[in-house]
């Protein structure tokens, strides 16, 4: 009996409450605005804080698998002595991703070193 006076409470509450969402909203000059989204229609101008285009990059910490969509200015280093890197053990290559330098495992793709601001 009382899951029964309990579901039908929880059925009229809903039904209740539903229409008050959509109820329009009074601007306080005799005017209403019922608005059916929340989209912000400013999104055509260009907008420097809120761009669709833009890529989000990454900060690579060791054990992360390395995607070159998420690097900045991707460049695989030939001469790794170049950039004062250690020869890449076998397996790995050394990676340019913005300003840091990448020790990545080429089948597995899993980063073993980091380091950062080492190409300038």
């Amino acid at each position: 009996m009382k899951k029964m006076i309990a579901a039908a409470l929880a059925a009229t509450t809903i039904a209740v409450a539903t229409p008050a969402m959509a109820a329009p909203h009074f601007d306080g000059h005799g005017r209403f605005e019922q608005r059916h989204d929340r989209f912000d229609r400013r999104g055509d101008r260009f907008d420097r804080h809120n761009r669709h285009d833009r890529v989000d990059y990454r900060r690579w910490n060791r054990g992360d698998r390395f995607d070159y969509r998420y690097a900045r200015n991707y460049r695989v280093i030939g001469n790794p002595h170049h950039y004062r890197l250690y020869d890449a053990p076998r397996g790995y290559r050394w990676v340019r991703s913005g300003n840091d330098a990448v020790l990545v495992g080429i089948t597995t793709g899993i980063i073993a070193a980091v380091m950062a601001n080492s190409i300038y």
